[in-house]
């Protein structure tokens, strides 16, 4: 397969840059999935030990949120009245 590359590089130089960021994908693809498959595991699923894990949590815990709602002045470029 490599020597079938090299062989296309050779007759059409223009291929390289698409062999070398095709590569550099498939390679980033496959060390995400290793990366994924590997852990850590932030989620624990133990229902007998810890069956309300949001209550164990500390009050001065910084929970990760996104606004989702915007509110209605922002979505349109009107003045509200």
């Amino acid at each position: 397969m490599f020597k079938t590359i090299l062989q296309h590089a050779k007759k059409h130089p223009g291929l390289i840059p698409q062999f070398i960021f095709t590569s550099l994908g498939l390679t980033g693809a496959l060390l995400y999935l290793i990366r994924l498959s590997r852990g850590p595991h932030v989620t624990l699923w133990d229902k007998k030990n810890n069956p309300e894990p949001w209550n164990k949590l500390d009050p001065t815990y910084q929970y990760k949120s996104k606004e989702r709602f915007l509110g209605f002045s922002r979505l349109c470029c009107l003045p509200v009245e």
